[in-house]
């Protein structure tokens, strides 16, 4: 498997784990009130998924320039 192959495989596998991570995150957000105390626990996971993914975007157009 290429460099470029392997990138967009994790990058598959990282966009459903922020899919998923922004549907724990509307889930909760309809559920307020109860649950508030998890809000930051649970933006936090959401923000990390989003920032590997972009930085797994980011190298894969280096990868490919």
């Amino acid at each position: 498997m290429s460099e470029v192959e392997a990138l967009k495989a994790e990058i598959k596998k990282l966009s459903a784990q922020a899919l998923k991570a922004k549907m724990d995150l509307h889930d909760l957000s309809e559920e307020l009130p109860l649950g508030w105390q998890t809000i930051g626990t649970v933006a936090a996971e959401a923000e990390a998924a989003y920032r590997k993914l972009e930085e797994a975007r980011e190298r894969l157009k280096k990868t490919e320039a």
